[in-house]
């Protein structure tokens, strides 16, 4: 049975692991090996460890095993791990104005489709909700796409990121708006 928990700093090893399988292994119909490596080395693919500290970013477990991850920021960064920040991306947003970020979700590839994905973003809606958030931005791989438009967000508009090794990554904007009951 799959469990979801928040994560902790000593599950970055683990999640520095996962992360390339999941990029390699479901991302492949849609990026160029040089799109992928360009974003794993760039540290567009990583783990931003300011999540875990936050308290916003979660684990998926099957019998101890991580399996799933994926969080939310009440920060400025839209995407990126701790090597690739830089400037006022840590500052704070404000939830009465601000939409809180959507972020690093990847999946090992041996547990895709059954359900992780949405059940983080279900538990990542759910929190940014009680911190007071009204809606939500990603910036979208392709393949998180159809996920992403499953749980009720819209693309706003298409993007790319300019790698560290020169390549383009094709991304999705996307957002939610929630109504509060």
């Amino acid at each position: 049975m799959i469990e979801i928990r928040l994560a902790e700093e000593r599950d970055i090893p683990v999640l520095d692991k996962l992360i390339p399988r999941s990029v390699y292994g479901l991302q492949a119909a849609f990026y160029s090996h040089a799109q992928m490596e360009g974003a794993l080395l760039g540290g567009i693919f990583a783990v931003d460890s300011q999540l875990i500290r936050d308290g916003t970013y979660f684990v998926a477990e099957d019998e101890n095993k991580i399996v799933g991850c994926g969080g939310w920021s009440r920060r400025k960064a839209l995407y990126g791990g701790d090597k690739a920040k830089k400037g006022p991306e840590g500052a704070l947003l404000d939830p009465r104005e601000d939409a809180a970020r959507i972020r690093a979700f990847f999946i090992d590839p041996d547990y895709a489709r059954r359900g992780i994905g949405s059940e983080i973003t279900r538990r990542c809606e759910s929190a940014l909700l009680a911190a007071g958030f009204s809606r939500a931005f990603i910036v979208a791989t392709l393949p998180g796409e159809k996920l992403y438009e499953r749980c009720g967000y819209s693309a706003i508009k298409r993007s790319e990121i300019v790698l560290p090794n020169h390549e383009l990554l094709p991304v999705v904007e996307m957002a939610k708006e929630f109504v509060r009951g």
